[in-house]
């Protein structure tokens, strides 16, 4: 008796398997990262070391951290120092975001307008997540129209050091929320395509676009709530 068996490549099932690894390791340090974040936020406001700086001097010190950490983090990816260096970062950035945090704070509603924030970010991430799950189309053609959008953010962020512009602020504010919503679907699809296999850089990718959300939600929120005191 002759019968017709089908069969699958067992390649098949470990890729998925690889994949759905990374997917999860990238979620896993992801909400890891949040706890020394909140922590340098927290110290941040707690001391005013961030707020001692001026803008400038606090330009200066995020632009050096922020890339020397990157550099050191994409280096040692691989290596048992990839997740301490990726936690050291996050710590770096919330203490580099408690002078917006303690801004906030001032307001009347700045504890409201912080969660507010932080939940908006969460469902943006929420939807950006489910959203890299159910797409079936390639999306790696986004990623070039992303960085150019990115370096003119930051192009612009960064003479709005300058200028003092309430108005750019709050466009510039509006554009990232886009720019880096866009970029969290991107990378997460990424891992998902197994487009990028090591969970540490996925991790800083999908970080660094949260960390944008929420500070520019956060920027929103505060400029519309000094309004309203």
């Amino acid at each position: 008796m002759n019968q017709n068996v089908q069969t699958f490549p067992a390649g098949n099932a470990s890729v998925a398997a690889q994949r759905n690894r990374v997917l999860r390791n990238t979620y896993w340090l992801l909400a890891l990262s949040m706890v020394p974040t909140v922590l340098g936020a927290w110290i941040g406001v707690s001391t005013g070391l961030s707020r001692a700086m001026s803008p400038m001097v606090g330009l200066i010190v995020f632009m050096a951290g922020a890339f020397g950490f990157m550099y050191l983090i994409e280096k040692n990816k691989n290596s048992a120092a990839g997740v301490p260096l990726l936690l050291a970062f996050t710590f770096f950035m919330g203490l580099m975001l408690s002078r917006l945090v303690g801004a906030v704070l001032g307001l009347s509603n700045g504890a409201g307008l912080i969660m507010t924030a932080f939940t908006g970010t969460g469902l943006i991430f929420l939807g950006m997540a489910t959203l890299s799950s159910v797409i079936k189309r390639d999306l790696s053609g986004m990623g070039k129209a992303l960085f150019i959008g990115m370096i003119m953010l930051v192009v612009a962020g960064i003479a709005n050091v300058f200028l003092q512009s309430s108005a750019l602020m709050l466009t510039l504010s509006v554009l990232a929320i886009g720019i880096f919503s866009a970029f969290i679907l991107y990378d997460l699809k990424r891992v998902q395509d197994g487009e990028e296999t090591n969970y540490i850089t996925a991790t800083l990718s999908v970080y660094l676009s949260l960390y944008n959300v929420f500070q520019s939600l956060l920027s929103l929120l505060g400029i519309f709530g000094s309004r309203d005191e």
